[in-house]
């Protein structure tokens, strides 16, 4: 089992989510933790131009929601939750950037 752990800005993030979404997310997570970083597509992706960042898709990719993270050791940190990049590109690039920069400070 891999642990996999909110950075708390992306736990307040999740937490806003609607709960039908919200539990779409915990279902993926739960995918993750089991599997781990070989949990493939259609359930994760890279981020294009981020630097090992990857994207949690709930409902295989169907939901409108993303989970950012990167691995650590044996740790997956989810550090934002993000709309979908075709849906909101402007709202996917903005969490993208905050992941990194959240990722940057835990890394320091």
């Amino acid at each position: 089992m891999w642990a996999v752990v909110y950075l708390p800005d992306a736990e307040r993030e999740r937490d806003k989510l609607p709960a039908g979404e919200r539990n779409a997310l915990y279902n993926a997570v739960a995918k993750l933790q089991s599997i781990g970083p070989t949990l493939g597509y259609p359930h994760t992706s890279a981020v294009k131009g981020a630097f090992r960042l990857r994207e949690l898709r709930p409902r295989a990719g169907r939901s409108p929601w993303r989970g950012l993270y990167r691995q650590f050791g044996d740790t997956l940190v989810i550090a934002a939750v993000s709309p979908e990049a075709q849906q909101d590109p402007k709202g996917f690039k903005r969490a993208c950037n905050a992941a990194m920069k959240r990722l940057g400070e835990l890394e320091e």
